[in-house]
């Protein structure tokens, strides 16, 4: 055994808090504009639509789940430095770039397209992100060392909507540097504030970054992608065959935890506007404020897991954690009797469809837009009649909707990081790039298919098919942990170099 140096483990740390920060900037890059993509969208392209809203937030992760695999192959065999700058750089051009998508005189839902799907492939240096910590920790100090990455990860999302609610206080207009062709408004200013800290991740990437690799056990190996600064000790004990069914088990489990989440996120700003009549300024700064508590709520969740699962162990945790998810959407189902507010106003023949109830029409009388001119500014809110659920579902009370955030803030965070931890413990001592390459892409995959499918679902055919279909997916989920859970375990503790 090669005892580690005083030095060496004050590098190794260094490094790996250098991976938080990259993960943290990361998530900041996702959320900083989650809540102001559809009002931003409806402002410079009024073509755009709610499903293509999908496909915008969605092309965040189609751009993640092409570069997951590939950034994850180059960590296996180049110094990992590589990747990370590389990545971090498409961030930030790809920021400014969405900065300025409001200049074409057409088209500019698809610049916004485009600039969403660049930020999302320089994200894929999570992936690397993760096969580092896996690497550069023994097994006693993964856990930890995983929940203080999603800590990080927590803690992007909550800052990401609290600067976008800030920043909202430049209003939509804002100021314009005509030599720049530039608006700086509420859209503009978080993007160009998140290609700022890119530039400042990378730095800190050249002037602290090192390779460090250990194995289950603590002990250096020598790196295999290493630019000169590893230990000289040869790797040991990574004889045996990884188990490939907890593999595929953990990636499912993981593309529905993150399936959920992308579906919570995507549809709090429409839902908002929808039930509660919402401007697009208050739906963005008040679900700001509340991604922002359920933010810090996720942060003391990583932080009270690491000691839990001390004592229950993360199998047990990752259960309890998708039970709590499920009743938070089972809340979430519209239950009571009252219908939201019509948005009357998106008839473009301004009449009245036959399909409206009869004591309805006294509130659409008197709504006082109605009595403005036809070329009036006054922005319409409400449930749009063109979505023909708003006629009979009843409305989700803010109360509803308030529990459910608080609920699945709660289960989300525990479900996230335990199922890191034990994919990484599953897959043990073996360069992991390329199967965190592979979960990073199964996430990225489920934040595609679930801004699609609940913008869909969703604008066709209400909350209630959309909240009782993922209710269902838990469900099966469920099921599957219990199938797998026994071959959810360690690497070294599968082949009996260590006790679980």
């Amino acid at each position: 055994d090669v005892v580690e140096s005083q030095e060496h483990y004050k590098s190794r740390w260094r490094s790996i808090w250098i991976m938080y920060l990259t993960m943290f900037l990361s998530s900041v890059g996702f959320s900083i504009v989650i809540m102001s993509v559809w009002p931003y969208l409806q402002k410079i392209d009024p073509t755009a639509d709610a499903s293509f809203l999908g496909w915008i937030i969605a092309s965040y992760s189609i751009g993640q789940m092409v570069a997951s695999p590939l950034f994850g192959l180059w960590s296996n065999y180049r110094p990992r430095r590589e990747p990370l700058v590389i990545s971090t750089a498409i961030s930030v051009a790809a920021n400014c770039l969405y900065a300025y998508v409001h200049v074409p005189h057409s088209h500019n839902k698809y610049y916004m397209l485009t600039a969403r799907a660049l930020v999302g492939f320089g994200a894929g240096n999570v992936a690397v992100v993760r096969s580092y910590i896996a690497g550069a920790t023994s097994l006693t100090e993964r856990t930890s060392a995983m929940a203080n990455t999603s800590a990080c990860q927590a803690v992007g999302f909550i800052l990401g909507p609290v600067f976008q609610t800030c920043f909202t206080l430049i209003g939509e207009e804002g100021v314009t540097w005509k030599f720049l062709c530039l608006q700086l408004n509420m859209y503009t200013a978080p993007v160009l504030f998140g290609a700022f800290l890119g530039v400042i991740n990378i730095i800190l990437i050249f002037a602290i970054f090192r390779e460090h690799r250990v194995d289950d056990m603590g002990r250096q190996y020598k790196n295999i992608n290493s630019d000169g600064e590893g230990s000289d000790v040869l790797d040991q004990n990574t004889e045996g065959s990884i188990d490939h069914i907890a593999v595929v088990a953990l990636n499912v489990l993981f593309f529905v935890i993150l399936f959920v989440f992308a579906v919570f996120e995507t549809i709090a700003t429409p839902l908002t506007m929808d039930m509660y009549s919402w401007t697009r300024k208050e739906a963005v700064f008040y679900n700001g404020i509340i991604l922002s508590m359920i933010g810090i709520e996720s942060v003391i969740v990583f932080m009270v897991v690491k000691t839990l699962s001390k004592k229950t162990g993360e199998r047990a945790i990752l259960h309890a954690g998708l039970l709590i998810v499920l009743v938070g959407f089972f809340i979430l189902l519209p239950w009571g009797k009252k219908l939201p507010n019509i948005q009357w106003q998106e008839i473009k023949n301004n009449s009245i469809p036959r399909t409206a109830p009869s004591e309805m029409l006294a509130p659409f009388w008197s709504l006082p837009e109605l009595q403005l001119p036809s070329n009036h500014t006054a922005e319409p809110v409400g449930c749009p009649v063109t979505q023909s659920w708003c006629l009979n579902t009843p409305m989700i009370y803010l109360a509803q909707y308030i529990s459910s955030d608080v609920l699945i803030g709660l289960g989300y965070p525990v479900c996230n990081v335990m199922s890191y931890t034990l994919y990484s413990k599953v897959l043990g001592p073996k360069p992991q790039g390329v199967y965190m390459g592979w979960l990073t892409a199964s996430g990225s995959g489920a934040r595609i298919l679930g801004p699609v499918f609940v913008s869909q679902i969703y604008t066709h055919l209400g909350p209630r098919w959309a909240f009782s279909l993922i209710c269902g997916v838990v469900v099966v989920s469920l099921l599957l942990l219990e199938i797998a859970y026994k071959r959810l375990i360690a690497f070294s503790v599968r082949y009996g170099r260590m006790q679980e």
